[in-house]
């Protein structure tokens, strides 16, 4: 199908609650899309930072292929050989101690995941997070999503449990932390709040007032996970670790998978019957998230975001305009602020044949394939600087 028979089946058949760009893709080959057109297009969006290893790469291809020609779906009544392999490689890269994980399909169903095992663990009611946070869509996380344009319309949903904070202030969390609570919920990196980070001395205290309050610390890392960062998780950079991490987005390379990850103690109050999922790790997602994490290992990925990612955010740091009014992020998750002319420059991307995202009103986020070099991070500081000399 051409471009316009996509749109027209599209406005006919499907909800209408994303805004769409005109473009719709037919495959893609490392960090590069192709339109129904055949235009090519340098991806610095990767799914919203889902495809991480790019796209067709051999051996997850192989991987996902062989995996579906044996077995893709049984059941979670069963031991589910490929979970136990997983379970062991997320493991390996996660902080000390969070060895035990519930698979799930999504970031949002991580999230109320974790916030049921917060709940059940401690016997309180009360979950706090960060406003201007995002922790996905669904009833309990659209609750935990300090931001007033998502809730909108559908506060009957949203349950009283939640209290939030100014994030960054170990001040505020002080004010509404108590002996009710049951977790804390903060993303290393705002990523939908504009690419926003914090002090370590603010990811400390949280850590420290909620060992002191009896309640859990639970990071999404939805969007920071995976390397994303420069290192396996964006809390590693504060030298904390919580009681539960989340991730999702890149864990399985695009294939839909969410996990909540914590301690043998804490996730043996999660009984038969106390949560489950139809879809939740089932054999072919995990298989696409074990060669995610060997991939990653093999080809240095993690590293390449750190190395790379400082080079990038220091490069564009020294392009004096006053159109850019900040740059700032960790590894391969950045955000550069306009003064005004974000969405314009968004677009001239789109002529040039780079794909970059918007949020938060004017911050370009470019949070690209990890496999990316300098020759792609140099295409984009030309037409950046293109841009703002014409």
């Amino acid at each position: 199908m051409n471009l316009d028979e996509i749109k027209e089946k599209s406005q006919k058949y499907l909800f209408r609650n994303y805004g769409r760009m005109d473009l719709s893709f037919t495959h893609g080959k490392g960090a590069y899309l192709y339109d129904t057109e055949g235009k090519e297009y340098l991806d610095l969006v990767a799914g919203i930072a889902v495809n991480s290893l790019g796209y067709a790469h051999p051996k997850w291809n192989r991987a996902v292929t062989e995996q579906i020609s044996r077995l893709s779906h049984t059941s979670n009544l069963y031991y589910v050989a490929e979970q136990a392999i997983l379970g062991e490689k997320l493991a390996s890269v996660m902080p000390e101690g969070l060895e035990c994980a519930l698979f799930v399909n999504s970031g949002a169903e991580a999230n109320e995941g974790a916030m049921k095992v917060a709940v059940r663990y401690t016997g309180k009611g009360k979950i706090l997070s960060a406003w201007n946070s995002f922790h996905g869509r669904t009833a309990a996380a659209l609750g935990a999503t300090g931001q007033v344009k998502y809730q909108d319309t559908f506060q009957t949903l949203i349950s009283g449990c939640f209290d939030y904070f100014d994030f960054g202030s170990s001040e505020s969390v002080k004010s509404v932390i108590g002996r009710e609570t049951a977790a804390v919920i903060v993303e290393p990196i705002q990523g939908e709040g504009g690419v926003m980070t914090a002090p370590k001395e603010f990811f400390r205290t949280v850590r420290d007032l909620c060992t002191d309050n009896g309640a859990l610390m639970v990071v999404d890392e939805v969007q920071t996970g995976l390397g994303r960062t420069g290192k396996w998780f964006g809390i590693d950079h504060f030298g904390v670790v919580p009681d539960i991490i989340t991730t999702a987005k890149a864990l399985a390379s695009g294939a839909p998978m969410g996990a909540v990850s914590t301690t043998e103690e804490i996730s043996a109050v999660m009984t038969p019957g106390t949560h489950g999922t139809t879809f939740g790790g089932n054999p072919l997602v995990c298989s696409a998230a074990a060669a995610t994490i060997d991939i990653m290992k093999e080809e240095g990925l993690v590293d390449n975001a750190a190395v790379l990612g400082a080079e990038w955010i220091s490069q564009i740091r020294k392009i004096r305009s006053p159109e850019i009014t900040g740059v700032r992020g960790m590894g391969l998750i950045m955000g550069m602020e306009m003064k005004s002319r974000a969405k314009e420059f968004q677009e001239h991307c789109l002529s040039e044949g780079i794909l970059v995202n918007v949020c938060h009103g004017n911050v370009v986020r470019l949070i690209p394939p990890l496999i990316i070099g300098r020759k792609e991070t140099d295409r984009f500081n030309a037409v950046l600087k293109g841009f703002l000399s014409a």
